[in-house]
């Protein structure tokens, strides 16, 4: 039980390492894009919409997936989408190829690394979700940190062709690792799950004021936390950093969510989801507005290491909570669903940031309104209550 336990718990952690870390690498791959290509912003931001719509879907269906057959299978096939699709990145020659690249082979990845591993780490580890979803988010952390830079240095050493086909391959391989560790624990197996484990079913968490609540508030916020990853690089860029240095700034958020996904991850569980949600959406608040008017490179690389904090915290609050509130019956339902309610948000945040600075040629405008966006999910998680099933 302890071997199989933690295996489940590292898979998470290289599932989330892999995928994040290609998710954030993209936002040095819109300079290149936008130099061979010609393409707009908007259009290259557009892309990773059709992605997270994707992902929202695949989220519920995903879901539903591993609480009925459990998390390997679907994690294998994701994993190997999602490197396919990178590898074929090196292919593209018009704008409706990396449409179809992000909308089928990313979305498949992107669907199911958050709900699968975190809704499995949460059946096994029932007295620390806290601690433990911070843990696995840890690795989401050392992917942001680490494969940006790695990305940064292929482009240069063997330019974005090469790079791309580089970091497809490597994923594949990570990925299928990790899913041959994750299983379910056995008393949450087919035959015993819908009678022997405590909950509510999704028909009845819908009827909740909390899960609705959780729905707007993931709207809100994962508009932010999907936007800044692909327009903050670029435009460190546009601030006069290399692609390196700008690169950096995605490994500073990385490291920095690092303390605020442990931070959270401790406060939720001595504390509660309330107490959660207000460390991490009062710094993700502040950084959107100094993001709006820094311009100097330290700066800027100082509001990265605030907006990391509240960024890596939000994510590790979310699927404990919902193990509190609902309990693990149909977690992974539950939560594919109100991840499917952030996708919506997702798919508009990195196309309307791109819109907005080919429109007004600087970030300005769209950094201030992200900012009440964050306000309103703040005032939103007043809304959430304590009780546990």
């Amino acid at each position: 039980m302890f071997q199989t336990r933690y295996r489940a718990l590292f898979g998470a952690c290289i599932t989330q390492f892999t995928v994040i870390g290609l998710l954030f690498s993209y936002g040095l791959l819109i300079n290149e894009f936008e130099i061979e290509f010609g393409w707009s912003r908007t259009m290259l931001s557009s892309c990773t919409s059709v992605a997270f719509i994707g992902m929202g879907i695949l989220a519920i269906i995903s879901g539903r997936l591993s609480d009925r057959y459990g998390p390997k299978l679907v994690l294998c096939f994701t994993g190997t989408a999602i490197g396919v699709g990178f590898f074929l990145m090196s292919k593209v020659t018009a704008p409706w190829h990396l449409f179809s690249i992000f909308g089928v082979f990313v979305a498949l990845g992107m669907g199911t690394h958050d709900v699968v591993t975190l809704s499995t780490v949460a059946r096994w580890f029932d007295q620390r979700r806290g601690i433990m979803t911070a843990v696995v988010k840890v690795g989401t952390a050392a992917g942001q940190v680490t494969i940006p830079p790695i990305a940064a240095i292929l482009i240069i050493s063997y330019g974005w062709k090469k790079a791309v086909m580089i970091l497809g391959i490597t994923a594949s391989i990570l990925l299928v690792t990790a899913a041959l560790n994750m299983n379910h624990p056995k008393k949450t197996s087919i035959a015993t799950s819908k009678t022997s484990t405590p909950g509510l079913s999704f028909k009845a968490a819908k009827k909740t004021r909390e899960f609705w609540a959780l729905c707007l508030i993931q709207l809100l916020v994962i508009t932010i936390l999907l936007a800044i990853p692909v327009h903050l690089a670029v435009h460190g860029i546009d601030l006069g950093m290399t692609p390196t240095k700008a690169s950096i700034l995605l490994s500073v958020i990385g490291a920095s969510s690092v303390a605020g996904r442990l931070t959270v991850g401790i406060f939720f569980d001595r504390l509660g989801g309330n107490v959660a949600f207000f460390l991490c959406l009062l710094p993700l608040t502040a950084s959107l507005f100094g993001f709006s008017y820094v311009d100097s490179h330290v700066a800027l690389f100082f509001m990265a290491a605030i907006y990391g904090f509240g960024h890596g915290g939000f994510f590790t609050v979310i699927s404990p909570l919902i193990a509190d509130l609902f309990g693990m019956k149909e977690h992974g339902t539950i939560f594919g669903t109100i991840l499917f309610a952030g996708s919506i948000g997702g798919s508009l945040g990195p196309i309307a940031v791109g819109w907005v600075f080919d429109v007004t040629g600087s970030y300005y405008h769209a950094f201030i309104s992200l900012g009440y966006l964050a306000v309103l999910a703040l005032l939103l998680s007043l809304f959430i209550g304590k009780r546990k099933v």
